[in-house]
């Protein structure tokens, strides 16, 4: 099928809501957002929940693909096309079959970036390689470029598909890494399409991590006043 006939859509794949613990990103915003700065389609991919997924694909059923980042016992998992939850806390494998059950797509976020806490290593990485999808070659949200070269380098050498991810967590993020690439409905027309998607990335700033703790922060003291 000819590019004219199928033309590319920009496509954001990692976002964060008020859902999350670490984001104040009210839905109607980020759709709003979106629309503005002409993301046409964006995965709701917030911290082991996904009722702020359906939520705004129940406002935008066009638009918002249904994902999770679910953090496992070694390492943070996302999971696209998703029917249901999938709770935090477990075994990899377990995760990952908990995810196949449902039809998703697997990719791991930020594989490489230790600065955010505990994160995979390569030994981890390697054991369940053959069992995802992809791997985010780019998250804006590292403070360099050398944990995603890496990513990038270990995604080529397993032969994975390949995404990237604003990981916003504020309306400004959003659009920081996308994809242009053709439409798609359903999990294996995505991943048909990831393969010759282009990827347009850019770093965010250092302080968005601010952002991240003052939501934290702002939502502890309303819940003590709640």
């Amino acid at each position: 099928m000819s590019v004219e006939s199928n033309p590319l859509i920009r496509v954001e794949l990692h976002t964060h809501t008020r859902y999350s613990k670490d984001s104040l990103v009210k839905l109607e915003d980020l759709l709003r957002h979106c629309q503005r700065i002409g993301v046409d389609r964006v995965a709701i991919t917030d911290h082991n929940v996904i009722e702020g997924a359906f939520a705004t694909q129940d406002l935008a059923p066009e638009r918002v693909i249904i994902g999770e980042e679910i953090e496992t016992s070694q390492g943070e998992l996302i999971g696209y096309f998703m029917s249901e939850w999938v709770p935090p806390g477990l075994e990899p494998m377990e995760t990952i079959a908990r995810l196949r059950a449902q039809g998703a797509v697997i990719s791991v976020p930020h594989p490489f970036d230790t600065v955010r806490g505990p994160q995979w290593r390569e030994a981890e990485l390697l054991a369940i390689a053959p069992y995802v999808d992809a791997i985010e070659v780019f998250n804006a949200r590292c403070l360099s470029q050398a944990p995603n070269l890496r990513a990038k380098s270990f995604a080529e050498e397993q032969g994975l598909l390949e995404t990237v991810g604003s990981d916003a967590h504020t309306l400004l993020e959003i659009g920081r890494a996308s994809l242009m690439m053709t439409s798609f409905e359903g999990p294996e027309e995505f991943k048909a399409a990831l393969k010759d998607a282009c990827q347009e990335t850019k770093l965010s700033p250092a302080f968005v991590h601010l952002c991240s703790r003052f939501a934290v922060y702002y939502k502890k003291v309303r819940k003590n006043f709640d």
